[in-house]
């Protein structure tokens, strides 16, 4: 018959073999974290996720995600999961009307023909490529909208920090 332990009531074994939370680090500006996630519209729709893919790796404070998306990892502890919505202001913007231009439809290489949903690349005013979507065709003209496909929407993300580097 196994007896019972005595209770030794005047000692404490040391948190640190029990509060593992402890000695687990939160993301952190600077970091190099790796994220597994889903992006949604508010309709259900996924408009990217990592499965089937490497992490999404990135540094945190570095801008090379949207602002909201880097709120949101910032504080997590590996293995920690989340549901988040950033709203368009924290993701890409609202759409600017600025952003769509009319041109000439005789400015179109010959080698294109222009439709609906067509994206093309052009060069933006200091260098860089512009993506742009071709959103209407005329006899004269096509209208090229450089707003970014996601601009004006609210987006939701579950997400999983994977790593912190």
């Amino acid at each position: 018959m196994l007896s019972s332990p005595t209770i030794l009531s005047n000692l404490k074994f040391p948190n640190k073999y029990f509060n593992q939370e402890s000695k687990m680090s939160q993301a952190k500006n600077g970091d190099t974290v790796k994220i597994n996630y889903k992006g949604t519209l508010d309709d259900g729709t996924v408009f990217d996720s990592s499965e089937g893919r490497d992490p999404l790796s990135f540094t945190l404070g570095s801008g090379q995600v949207i602002p909201g998306f880097e709120e949101a990892v910032l504080g997590m502890t590996v293995g920690e999961n989340k549901s988040i919505n950033i709203p368009a202001d924290k993701a890409y913007g609202q759409r600017n009307e600025e952003m769509i231009i009319e041109a000439p439809r005789d400015q179109v290489p010959p080698e294109i023909t222009p439709e609906i949903g067509l994206k093309l690349q052009m060069g933006g005013p200091n260098g860089e490529v512009v993506v742009v979507e071709i959103t209407e065709v005329t006899d004269s003209h096509i209208k090229l909208d450089a707003n970014p496909p996601l601009a004006g929407k609210d987006l939701n993300f579950d997400i999983e920090l994977v790593a912190i580097d």
